[in-house]
């Protein structure tokens, strides 16, 4: 504009066209007036709220905006623009009185899993011929978590013992109820736990070494290596992880959740614990460092009594040799693949495996394969 003001003022002088000067001086005059209007600042804060900040892929969240008039007088209308995920959202916000506040929300994108930062927003202050604008930014960002989807399906399989005590190991707390072994009596055992037949047998007080009985746990492993996956099989992938986590966390067993790329988070109940599982699934993805399967052997648990669910995709056949090896650690390995096509059923010794080209076929399967 102002260009063009002096422009036609120089037009006029040289062509000696008066219209171009009555131009010309309007020009000038519209950018004295917006100046004059820019000195007119509103105070005006932003505060943004996410409603609600954990959400399942497909739910609905929204961002709350409230812009207060700090003035003593009426504010201008606004223009707020937010940073929502890289892209920027414009929320027109009206003219104010004196100390009153304005709310207004626009939907935020949780068509897909993911951690959303939302912000910073920024408070635009413009003439009403938009040709001046100034701006102050509120630099407060805030999360939104994108949970993935949920099926519901059965946990892993423990291979629970049959023992109505449970399973026992020579590494457990003793004084628990659940029969282990028998042993040399040793100085302050309990005289009420002398084996006297087997005393007699061998000429040795013995006892009954009795333990508190292992509570069976369960280890999901999601692979994060980029070799292992196609197109959306990650996503799959993810999906199938989180639904055999809740479906753990739901049946009372403590989980620990890991990932091949040394994430990892543990849950005792659904609740909090739940939170932090989908959290982490939320956030996770795909690593060109990661090693994929060949990481496992490195988080055998010390502890007995574990059931491990490997999540991946279509890895090299070299990487899946490393389950049949790990086996004898855990009480059970589940092997869940994801990829577009499978033209042969991965059998592994000792290993329950379940192929799927899609979550409703994997829920499916898994079910059918669990419930036997």
């Amino acid at each position: 504009m102002a260009v063009a003001a002096v422009a036609l003022l120089v037009a006029a002088a040289v062509l000696g066209y008066p219209e171009l000067a009555v131009l010309g001086y309007a020009g000038l005059f519209a950018l004295l007036a917006a100046g004059l209007w820019m000195l007119a600042r509103p105070q005006l804060v932003a505060r943004r709220e996410i409603r609600p900040n954990r959400v399942t892929a497909g739910d609905e969240a929204v961002g709350v905006l409230t812009v207060t008039n700090q003035m003593n007088r009426r504010s201008p209308p606004v223009s707020v623009t937010e940073s929502v995920d890289g892209r920027s959202v414009g929320v027109p916000v009206p003219s104010l009185a004196a100390r009153e506040s304005h709310l207004s929300g626009y939907p935020l994108p949780t068509d897909r899993r993911g951690v959303y930062q939302v912000g910073p927003l920024t408070v635009g202050h413009a003439d009403p011929l938009r040709l001046m604008e100034v701006a102050k930014r509120f630099g407060e960002v805030s999360t939104l978590w994108v949970h993935p989807l949920v099926d519901t399906v059965y946990p892993l399989p423990t291979g629970r013992s049959q023992d109505q005590d449970g399973p026992t190991s020579s590494v457990a707390p003793q004084g628990g109820i659940a029969f282990h072994s028998l042993r040399e009596y040793v100085p302050g055992d309990d005289w009420r736990l002398i084996h006297w037949k087997s005393s007699a047998r061998t000429g040795q007080l013995m006892v009954r070494h009795n333990v508190v009985p292992n509570e069976p746990r369960l280890m999901i492993v999601l692979d994060t290596s980029v070799a292992a996956y196609d197109d959306e099989s990650f996503e799959h992938a993810v999906r199938a992880a989180a639904s055999l986590s809740v479906a753990a966390l739901r049946a009372g067993f403590p989980l620990e959740l890991r990932t091949t790329g040394g994430e990892v988070t543990v849950a005792e109940e659904d609740g909090p614990g739940r939170t932090s599982v989908l959290d982490l699934l939320a956030a996770v993805r795909l690593d060109p460092a990661d090693r994929g399967l060949a990481a496992l052997p490195a988080l055998v648990p010390e502890q007995s009594a574990v059931s491990l669910g490997v999540v991946t995709g279509r890895p090299a056949q070299a990487e899946l040799a490393v389950l049949p090896m790990i086996r004898p650690r855990f009480l059970m390995l589940s092997l869940v693949q994801f990829a577009a096509t499978f033209q042969a059923e991965t059998r592994l010794p000792g290993v329950v495996s379940v192929a799927a080209t899609s979550p409703a076929e994997f829920a499916l399967a898994w079910n059918e394969l669990v419930r036997r």
